[in-house]
């Protein structure tokens, strides 16, 4: 072979090390992990191209090789600061942040003055539960950078994981005033207050929010809650307007009822009707509105789709009866008894409005025994019925005797 054919092969020949590491750098991650992987198949100890394989696949998103190796890289490096940096961060990603917790330690001791690896062990404190050690490692951040907001953020949340919720309460401030990702965090706070049972401080916070849809939601439903239906219309109405969902649609409904507001709620319980047609409660609501309204034609309608998507319900079809009464259709408002009669689900009253039908239908001798059974089921629960009940018997015996 000549002597300028050795040299042609020796310029050909090339590095899959340093190949590997310039398309790692330019982010060409698949040509990265190609020529390492190479590298590493030639020589397994080799602790420089081990690292920036799993620098490869950590930067690609494959965090189960970057994970193997980093722990390799490690295995043949221990305490390697940047590694033990790199896995702690991934553990955490991957949902093992019990694991993080150890290499980050040991990464957070090497360097303790550095932000990254004490946020990232205060971080895999906080998600492994161990909510002291994460404040603390958090505060230690903080000293390090004081306008980290993300820092701020988790601080409050590790305080506020120890039932210290006042505590953590100018945290998720400061969190808000640094960062506008972190501007709802106070909001999150006046969540906890609420799983904590002390609505009136939620409602204070959600009330210096009136522009958020979601804390104006929590705040109508807490006055609600609270029994101040008026006080509760104007956050709902702000929340359905901007950012309506069934629930805040749900409590608007309950606010207007509450406060004798009807009329304005029908159109939204069309809404949530529409949204959810087989929810046979929407009918049921919106079968008492047309009662309270009088329109005993459009609630009869809404109890009765009520009972027929819930064929159980007693109450569907008490209410489907009493509107059948209230418009005077006894031929279905029998139907109707019958049907609980059926189901033995039948009550005295239920005897009474039978004999009342039956009254009116003129049939008087089935009308007399529905009376009489009335009685006999009634048991003085029913003063009123039962003294209207004996007058009809000895009215209705008198004339039939008559014949």
């Amino acid at each position: 072979m000549s002597v300028v054919l050795l040299l042609l092969l020796a310029f050909q020949t090339t590095d899959p090390v340093a190949d590997g590491v310039k398309a790692l750098d330019a982010q060409d991650f698949p040509q990265a992990i190609k020529l390492l992987s190479q590298a590493v198949e030639k020589d397994p100890q080799d602790v420089y191209a081990q690292f920036n394989l799993a620098l490869a696949y950590g930067a690609s998103h494959q965090d189960v090789q970057a994970i193997e190796g980093y722990r390799k890289t490690l295995t043949l490096k221990p305490k390697l600061y940047e590694a033990e940096l790199n896995l702690g961060i991934l553990l955490i990603r991957n949902q093992s942040p019990k694991d993080a917790v150890a290499v980050l330690e040991d990464a957070q001791a090497q360097k303790p003055k550095e932000f990254r690896p004490t946020y990232f062990l205060a971080e895999a404190y906080s998600a492994s539960g161990q909510f002291d050690k994460a404040e603390s490692s958090y505060k230690a951040a903080l000293d390090i950078d004081p306008k980290s907001a993300t820092c701020e953020h988790g601080l409050a949340q590790s305080i506020a994981q120890q039932g210290r919720l006042d505590d953590a309460a100018p945290h998720y401030r400061k969190a808000a005033e640094l960062d506008p990702r972190y501007a709802d965090a106070p909001v999150e706070l006046a969540a906890l207050y609420e799983e904590h049972h002390q609505p009136a401080k939620a409602i204070d916070l959600y009330k210096q929010f009136p522009q958020s849809p979601r804390a104006q939601e929590r705040l109508g439903a807490l006055l609600l809650a609270q029994n101040q239906a008026e006080d509760a219309i104007a956050p709902l109405e702000f929340a359905v307007a901007k950012a309506p969902t069934p629930a805040s649609r749900a409590a608007l409904v309950d606010a207007y009822v509450k406060s004798k507001h009807p009329e304005k709620a029908l159109p939204f319980v069309e809404q949530l009707i529409s949204a959810s047609p087989r929810d046979a409660e929407l009918y049921m609501l919106r079968g008492r509105i047309y009662r309270d309204q009088h329109n005993f034609k459009e609630a009869a309608r809404s109890f009765n789709a009520a009972a027929n998507l819930s064929p159980t319900s007693t109450e569907a079809w008490n209410e489907l009866a009493g509107m059948l009464i209230s418009l005077e259709d006894y031929t279905q408002a029998l139907a109707v008894f019958d049907h609980l009669r059926e189901m033995k689900a039948e009550i005295p009253p239920h005897y009474f409005f039978r004999a009342i039908i039956l009254d009116k239908m003129k049939q008087q001798k089935p009308a007399v025994e529905a009376y009489k059974r009335f009685l006999e089921l009634a048991d003085g629960k029913y003063p009123d019925q039962e003294f209207q009940a004996r007058q009809r018997v000895r009215i209705i015996e008198r004339e039939l005797n008559k014949r």
